[in-house]
């Protein structure tokens, strides 16, 4: 039954990845990246890594996307006329295409995953003790220096992408 969960979850996923990428709405494509990442708070969930899954949860399908939505809300772009393809980006993701079938294909002639050592896992409660008390002493000035660099770059692109009606003239 694990295996089955496993499937549907992974399947979700995928499909919702390939509803990011192809979409033309960015609206719709930030739905379909919470979507996404739903679907893989699902297989940590899977794998028992909750912790992995309720931040996933809260910090990016919560705080992230959300945020995407608001500034692509905010800023009310309209999609332009489709530009041709450029050969280098053609290229490149020719590339990057055969460079992921390649990884999968070795991945799958390879036959078994190696054997992992067991680890012996400590009790929930402990886990979560040390984790707080890295985050608030040892990570605290990269996790703020993490977020400032959010909101600057969050600033950054609602003042490139503001239409200023007086500058027509200054062309």
């Amino acid at each position: 039954m694990p295996d089955l969960f496993f499937y549907l979850f992974a399947a979700f996923t995928i499909v919702c990845a390939f509803g990011v990428v192809l979409n033309r709405n960015t609206v719709n494509a930030a739905i379909c990246l919470l979507l996404c990442l739903f679907g893989v708070a699902a297989l940590f969930t899977l794998l028992d890594a909750y912790l992995l899954a309720v931040l996933l949860v809260l910090v990016y399908a919560g705080a992230v996307v959300a945020l995407f939505l608001f500034i692509v809300m905010l800023l009310d772009t309209q999609g332009g006329h489709n530009r041709p393809f450029k050969p280098l980006a053609i290229f490149a993701s020719t590339a990057g295409f055969a460079l992921l079938l390649s990884g999968v294909l070795m991945l799958v002639n390879r036959g078994e995953w190696p054997a992992q050592a067991a680890a012996v896992a400590s009790p929930t409660g402990s886990v979560l003790k040390s984790y707080a008390e890295l985050l608030f002493t040892t990570y605290l000035l990269p996790v703020q220096i993490m977020g400032f660099l959010l909101l600057i770059a969050m600033l950054g692109v609602i003042v490139l992408c503001k239409k200023f009606e007086g500058l027509e003239d200054v062309k």
